[in-house]
């Protein structure tokens, strides 16, 4: 079916948005399109010459500026920013409750000058008081976090568990060798406690480990109920190091204004 010049024109206009995807002037985008524009913004503009550039141009939301001495840099519209905009409102409104705690906790460790990773798969040798000898096990805290420091025994590492459902958060007490890996992991471990459909919160204090700090969502604010006992520790293991160097920081640049803990 052809479209009329008029339905041309008011679709060239509008932003559509759906699960990250937008059609601004008859170019579809995706979560890559806002990444790179978001990256162009904060950045010189130095065009990369590739794909999403062509598309991000083609739609309007980038624009060429010719430097003195014939240099070609990127700029980002208006179009752009209301772009930026809009996948961002939608990202926040695409997070599940779960991801909305983890963003948030990584966002009060950048605010306190942390180096914070989410989404880690580390390995750590553990013994249980079955066992007479150690066992690697691998463990996905989180929240992973350092202070940034050159001096390994001013790391203090910490690692944050998010717990935002009951029966998830009892089927992981019963697992004591996870415990075990994030202490074996961090200075500190914490759990981060959610609320329930009628905001009542998941747990009380007294049913996580004391080896364990508490921390609950208390009306969007993340308030300690009982501090992390803070364990020797002496460095970082090296395939810690490893998976570190591997992965990617969180920029504090990505962090929103979200309340700090009290």
């Amino acid at each position: 079916m052809t479209e009329s010049k008029t339905e041309t024109s008011k679709d060239s206009n509008k932003l559509l948005s759906a699960k990250h995807i937008a059609v601004v002037n008859g170019i579809g985008l995706k979560t890559i399109h806002a990444k790179r524009l978001r990256d162009m913004y904060r950045s010189a503009g130095w065009p990369c010459l590739d794909v999403v550039e062509i598309e991000l141009l083609a739609a309007g939301l980038l624009e060429r500026l010719q430097e003195e001495g014939g240099h070609e840099r990127m700029r980002v519209t208006d179009v752009g920013i209301q772009f930026l905009a809009l996948a961002a409102n939608s990202n926040r409104q695409a997070k599940d409750p779960h991801e909305a705690l983890v963003e948030k906790v990584a966002h009060d460790m950048l605010k306190e000058g942390r180096l914070v990773w989410t989404n880690l798969s580390l390995r750590a040798k553990i013994t249980l008081q079955e066992e007479e000898q150690g066992s690697w096990r691998y463990c996905m805290p989180d929240v992973f976090s350092i202070r940034n420091s050159s001096v390994q025994a001013y790391l203090e590492p910490v690692v944050h568990e998010i717990k935002v459902n009951r029966a998830d958060l009892l089927g992981d007490l019963k697992r004591p060798e996870k415990r075990a890996a994030y202490l074996e992991l961090g200075g500190q471990c914490w759990y981060v406690l959610g609320r329930d459909a009628k905001d009542r919160p998941i747990a009380e204090p007294d049913e996580i480990p004391v080896e364990c700090g508490v921390i609950q969502l208390v009306q969007e604010r993340l308030e300690i109920l009982r501090m992390a006992p803070k364990r020797q520790f002496n460095h970082l293991p090296f395939a810690v190091w490893m998976n570190l160097a591997k992965a990617t920081p969180l920029r504090r640049s990505d962090a929103e204004p979200y309340q700090v803990m009290h």
